[in-house]
């Protein structure tokens, strides 16, 4: 029976009826009105109120030039991982032409979308690596236009200059300055000079943007509504007290509400990271933020044995997981619900996120259990087709016929069964 030696709360997946009244709000407005709106909205939320939204090449490159060598050098690393991983996902996605019975030829192929809008957080943390798991990704998949906006920086260039660069190492066709809800509706309803609809929106962002994501799901598609970043760590007598604590503070020091959970199956180890995170809090640098998070959310469970560790993981489904345990195999066989998972004490998940090539916009708030993360196939659509002979076509009017009539569409049961008398019907070259 599982043991709490920490029991966090649990997030909300709700958002507050006054989060979605506002961003209905915001977004009805940005469509009717256009420009304007998401003007007014940008002076209000960022004072920001430039004479075009749109970037030009010329401070684009301005901002690139003042990149630091050593941070350019990194970007250049996580970018060739990025597009690695992506095209070696894309290598998996074949086409596929079968014949399915006799005579009968079903197949699909994957075609990418016109055009996405790629969100790139720029506030409190400015998520340079963001724009490479984006606007990369899409761009592998062979999306032909790629928009990319964030928040207005407040400094010197309009957008952080990090983030700019990255986008143009992601190959982004288009930069806006722009940030929250009037960002996602701009993109959704094309609502600034020069800018079209997009087809896809993707990306993190805080409640505001996640639930703008929501409401125009339909009217665009999405990626994944992303809430609070979480982490699960899975640990065993094994493991360095320290290094599972400082990995738990890491993720926790996103928000006031994002949840670090320690699944041990040693309560030697849980009570020796406990003692560890409350001395590291002490010079955390960031402990204004993490110290909410680990008090309000942070958790210390138990398990009697693997089994439990994993139905434990599982129940919870993390959108990080870590494996920090003298023997993974039990649990990498066992474990179905996790964004991504970090085995070994090699693997963090700051790699995932900055720059070792995996996606980093991952499911959280249990979505884990039906979906996983952002990845370049979420940018194609997978398009069936079918081709029938003369005579499977007469045997499939005979079974089409009989289930339309049967669920009362006749119509449909004509359509059907005139396969079975063509010859009766001259061609219009014949008329």
């Amino acid at each position: 029976m599982a043991e709490y030696l920490k029991k966090g709360r649990e997030v909300s997946p709700e958002t507050s009826r006054e989060v979605r009244r506002r961003v209905a709000e915001i977004l009805e407005d940005v469509e009717a009105r256009g420009e304007e709106a998401v003007r007014d909205y940008s002076r209000q939320f960022d004072g920001w109120n430039p004479e075009r939204f749109r970037l030009s090449d010329e401070t684009i490159e301005a901002a690139r030039a003042t990149i630091d060598p050593d941070l350019r050098r990194h970007l250049g690393l996580a970018a060739g991982q990025v597009r690695g991983f992506a095209e070696a996902q894309l290598e998996t996605m074949l086409p596929l032409d079968a014949e399915v019975g006799e005579g009968v030829t079903l197949g699909h192929r994957h075609v990418p979308v016109s055009a996405v809008g790629a969100y790139v957080p720029g506030g409190r943390y400015k998520l340079v690596s963001s724009a490479l798991m984006s606007v990369l990704t899409a761009k592998v998949a062979g999306v032909g236009r790629v928009v990319s906006m964030s928040a207005p920086s407040g400094g010197e260039w309009p957008i952080h200059a990090p983030t700019i660069h990255a986008m143009k190492l992601g190959r982004v066709d288009e930069i806006y300055a722009i940030g929250g809800v009037q960002a996602m509706a701009a993109m959704a309803f094309g609502a600034v000079e020069g800018l079209e609809p997009v087809d896809v929106l993707v990306g993190a962002g805080n409640v505001y943007v996640a639930e703008a994501k929501r409401q125009l799901f339909g009217r665009v598609g999405i990626d994944l509504i992303a809430g609070p970043t979480e982490i699960l760590v899975i640990a065993d007598d094994c493991a360095r007290p320290r290094v599972v604590a400082v990995d738990l503070l890491g993720q926790a020091e996103h928000g006031p509400t994002s949840p670090a959970v320690l699944v041990t199956t040693s309560q030697r180890l849980g009570e020796l990271v406990l003692g560890e995170i409350e001395n590291l809090l002490k010079t955390w640098p960031t402990a204004d933020v993490t110290a909410k998070a680990w008090l309000d959310f942070g958790t210390v469970v138990v398990a009697g044995d693997v089994k439990e560790a994993i139905a434990l993981s599982d129940a919870f489904a993390p959108e990080h997981l870590e494996l920090q345990v003298e023997d993974s195999s039990p649990y990498e066989e066992g474990l179905r619900n996790y964004g991504s998972l970090f085995v070994g004490e090699g693997t963090t998940v700051p790699f995932g996120d900055k720059c070792v090539g995996t996606n980093h916009t991952l499911p959280t708030n249990g979505a884990a259990r039906y979906t996983g993360g952002l990845w370049v196939g979420k940018y194609l659509k997978t398009l069936t087709y079918q081709r029938l002979t003369p005579e499977a076509s007469r045997r499939m009017a005979v079974a089409a016929g009989a289930i339309s009539r049967a669920e009362n569409m006749p119509g449909h049961a004509i359509s059907a069964e005139i396969r079975l008398e063509t010859e009766k019907h001259p061609r219009a070259r014949d008329l």
